[in-house]
């Protein structure tokens, strides 16, 4: 098979990446063994002669609980901190902070019999002395001796200001496997050791060494330390829920239709269903009510694709779908293959997969046979020269293949009267080709090519469409906006040594129908023709010598026409190039019954008290959606990029987040803007309103949080104040249930929290916000939801995160095509998860409607919109059973893991 890898070279690949990875993870232990060895040596002068203490004029009680643990802990730091290839809390204390300097990462120090640090940090088992400035992880600090109990402490407000601080910068070093390490706070052994919080640890064991065992967790994304503290009540991680929640998730509506850059995507099957595609995902649509009238109606989905479908061709049976799809990647970034499905539209069962290997970069068009009962596909493939391939539908066998053209191939279609002519279109070409079977031994076929002659006319830039007539001719349509009609002539040939007869395709008939390309045309059951035009938007229908009969023209904001299906009756089911897809026929008009985006998705919002949702985009619009109806309920054009919105508790109004730094709040039923404020020049990546709604949050890319005022149901707003000390830029934040604190995440990996009705004041002590209850919780980062992150994270493969409002599952919105559902709280290194798949570009944001009986979830670059049904427990009902599938379905199909 193309693309498989050598003798050994697989096992071979994978030794060298483990011992790279081992030889990473001794290269950190020998740190640790450093570091310990440097605190065992200050804590040896600490605990040097007394008297030099009390000469120094510290008083009894801060000796006593600089030195001694408070009664019922262990002692303090000593050179046990470090077993064999792991780390401890102690070495956590030694590393740099991961937030900005001057920030207290660990807890301060234990006093008196207190469970709970107090507010001062320890001296005994920092390895920051003096001002407390981190350095670089793994160097070694020089050995400071004990200061005197006025010296400013790292949690000090008199440390160094920030102007003398250097920002920290993230580690150019290359992320591997190893550089996402979860550790807890204490030596967990790298070799599976029991979790250290659950083991009893007795004043003489190693585990129970140090005073912080069981405050934290920490892990590592690209090389930088990220310390989590464990809440109070939490005495165990064993406490915690393991394994994949009991929720799963059903696909309930596909929003959207690939209608801007795809061709051979809208047909009508015999049961009446559309079928069409987006992302990865096949849609049946079911149509409701009258032509032009509402939408309604109903989806099924075919998911069986593992990258996004291109293009779709039907049986002459009405039954059979082929659909191709393109090449893709993996999470590991090895190449998935295209491939071609065959599958029974009624069952949604795969019946066969058409040239895994064979293909290159994807599938480009397809077309099946018709006079012999469909037994034959043709294939061409998007490679360099558009491979043209014909294979056996029912053995998945290849007959015959040939280079095409090293132009782009557009279209593909096999004679209605004569399997073995087929035709190719595209950039400057129209191809006719006979094909010879061979007596069906695969490989055994051939193809010869005929070009057609264009003689006098104007060779058009594009050949984008064609279709066959009853009578043998062939009408294409062009860039020209002209429909040519193409005829087969036999002339006697002379030439001595060949055949007596030579067959030519020409020209014989041309008319110009529309301004500007001509995208689609269609052969309609009375014999006329309709076309679709791409500048003028018209729909016109031709009798015989292309007489026009009757048009139609599309409204601007639907776009071009793309595709054009001929359903029941009169009715015409129109796609257009801005994702939507018409309802209607010629006389009365068309009704949009499916729209989506047309560009890279961000913004995602939904209704506090409704099945409703808001979204934007790269395409500047923003569209309200009816989750129960599943129909966009108003849009509008937004001028500018719109990357996040939130609504207002009450619901009356939501407010848009813009690449400009400007932000925006709409009234929810008049649209009309109530509020247009700019802050800094750089994009927003978070809006957020407090739960009580008297509050909204502001992140921006020029790394502050802005806090505004908010009354009259959020259609007044005044500056509160601005929460700055982040080092990089804003990515997540949520409001405390009091709505009096935020947790943020940042692009460098921070957690910070914010005492927003204090003065917007940063929380030093990150360790007194262990307990506090968030209203919400979307922050990637942070105790609740650190076992979300997968081995070998470098920090970008989750793009969005969501807690359903029960607070008993989280969605997570991954970089590699996936939507995720984890217990909650997931505190667990490598928790489990249910795994769902659809999405053909990184999945953007997640988010939960109002009563978690559904969950959305964005598609980037694919600008798909899902809407899933959340079921089982918590949910609306029991967990469908997992239709049966051929057991030569790839793992990452439609069944969802």
């Amino acid at each position: 098979m193309d693309g498989a890898a050598g003798p050994g070279e697989g096992p071979a690949h994978e030794t060298l990446q483990t011992l790279s990875q081992r030889l990473r993870v001794q290269e950190e232990e020998m740190e640790l063994v450093k570091a310990a060895l440097a605190e065992a040596l200050r804590l040896l002068r600490l605990h040097g002669p007394s008297t030099s203490l009390q000469d120094s004029g510290v008083p009894a009680s801060t000796r006593d609980s600089s030195i001694t643990a408070p009664p019922g802990l262990p002692p303090t730091c000593s050179p046990s901190l470090v077993s064999r290839g792991t780390q401890t809390e102690g070495k956590l204390e030694m590393e740099p902070s991961s937030g900005p300097p001057g920030l207290s990462n660990g807890p301060p120090a234990l006093q008196g019999g207190s469970e709970e640090p107090s507010g001062t940090q320890s001296e005994g088992c920092s390895s920051s002395s003096g001002a407390g400035s981190p350095g670089p992880p793994g160097v070694l600090r020089p050995v400071q001796p004990l200061q005197r109990s006025d010296t400013p402490r790292r949690n000090s407000s008199s440390s160094s200001s920030p102007s003398e601080r250097p920002r920290q910068k993230l580690s150019r070093k290359a992320a591997s496997s190893a550089n996402l390490l979860l550790r807890s706070g204490s030596t967990e052994s790298s070799r599976g050791s029991k979790d250290p919080l659950s083991s009893p640890g007795g004043p003489g064991s190693r585990r129970s060494n140090y005073n912080l065992e069981g405050i934290s967790v920490k892990m590592f994304l690209r090389g930088r330390p990220i310390t989590m503290y464990i809440p109070s009540g939490i005495r165990s991680l064993e406490e915690l829920p393991s394994g994949p929640p009991p929720e799963t998730l059903s696909l309930d509506w596909v929003y959207g239709y690939r209608g801007r850059d795809s061709r051979s995507n809208l047909f009508v099957l015999r049961s009446g269903e559309v079928v069409y595609f987006i992302a990865c995902v096949v849609v049946l649509y079911r149509p409701g009510g009258g032509p032009g009238g509402p939408g309604g109606g109903g989806q099924r989905h075919y998911r069986g694709h593992t990258d996004c479908v291109r293009c779709l061709a039907v049986h002459p049976d009405g039954v059979r779908v082929a659909s191709g799809q393109t090449a893709g990647v993996d999470k590991d970034g090895k190449p998935l293959q295209p491939v071609v499905h065959i599958w029974d539209s009624e069952t949604l069962l795969k019946l066969q997969e058409i040239g895994l290997g064979a293909f290159e970069r994807g599938v480009g068009a397809l077309a099946f046979s018709a006079v012999d009962q469909g037994a034959f596909l043709c294939v061409v493939d998007d490679s360099n020269e558009h491979m043209l391939s014909v294979w056996d539908c029912s053995r998945g066998a290849k007959l015959a293949e040939i280079k095409s053209t090293n132009d782009s191939v557009l279209a593909v279609g096999f004679s209605p009267r004569d399997s073995s002519c087929i035709v190719t279109s595209g950039k400057s070409h129209v191809h006719f080709w006979n094909w010879s079977s061979g007596a069906g031994v695969p490989g055994n076929g051939t193809l010869a090519r005929k070009q057609g002659v264009f003689g006098k006319y104007k060779k058009p830039k594009f050949i984008s469409c064609f279709v066959f007539l009853p009578d043998g001719n062939i009408l294409t349509g062009d860039s020209e906006g002209n429909i040519l009609t193409w005829g087969r002539s036999v002339s006697d040939s002379k030439t001595p040594g060949r055949g007596g007869a030579k067959e030519t395709y020409t020209i014989v008939a041309q008319a110009h129908a529309h301004e500007g390309s001509i995208f689609a045309l269609c052969l309609r059951r009375d014999g006329t023709v309709l076309s679709g035009g791409g500048r003028d938007r018209r729909l016109v229908q031709w009798g015989p010598g292309l007489v026009a009969l009757q048009e139609a023209e599309i409204p601007e904001h639907f776009g071009a026409v793309r595709a054009i299906a001929e359903g029941l009756g009169s009715e015409l089911l129109v796609g257009t190039t801005k994702n939507a897809l018409l309802r209607g026929d010629l006389a009365q008009g068309f009704s949009p019954v499916i729209q989506g985006h047309t560009d890279e998705l961000w913004g995602l919002c939904t209704h506090p008290s409704q099945n409703r949702f808001l979204t934007c985009g790269h395409d500047r619009q923003l569209c309200l959606w009816d989750g129960e109806g599943h129909a966009l309920a108003w849009s509008m054009d937004l001028k500018e990029t719109g990357l996040c919105a939130d609504f207002h508790p009450s619901g009356a109004v939501v407010v848009v987040g813009l690449n400009t730094g400007r932000w925006l709040v709409l009234d929810t039923e008049t649209r009309e803007i109530v509020s247009d404020v700019t802050d800094g020049n750089e994009q927003l990546s978070v809006v957020r309103y407090s739960p009580d709604g008297l509050y909204l949050a502001i992140g921006s890319h020029d790394n502050m949080i802005y806090i505004y005022s908010v009354s009259s149901c959020g259609t007044k707003a005044s500056r509160f104040g601005r929460c700055m000390g982040h080092s990089s830029f804003i990515t997540h934040l949520d409001w405390s249930k009091d709505g009096n604190f935020i947790m943020s995440n940042s692009g460098d990996y921070e957690i910070l929290y914010w005492d927003v009705a204090g003065g917007c004041k940063l929380l030093r002590n990150r360790y007194e916000s262990r307990d506090r209850e968030w209203a919400t919780y979307t922050c990637v980062l942070g105790f609740h939801v650190y076992g979300v992150w997968p081995d070998g994270s470098d920090g970008t493969d989750i793009n969005s995160l969501c807690r359903s409002h029960n607070e008993r599952v989280v969605a997570v919105a991954d970089d590699f095509c996936k939507v995720h559902l984890f217990q909650y709280p997931c505190a667990r290194a490598k928790a489990p998860s249910r795994m769902y798949s659809g999405h053909g570009s990184h999945v953007t944001s997640v988010r939960f409607t109002h009563d978690d009986s559904y969950l959305v979830s964005l598609g980037g670059k694919d600008a798909s919109i899902f809407q899933w049904r959340v079921l089982g427990a918590g949910g609306s009902g029991p967990a469908p059973a997992t239709p049966s599938r051929t057991p030569s379905l790839s793992p990452a199909s439609s069944l969802d893991v």
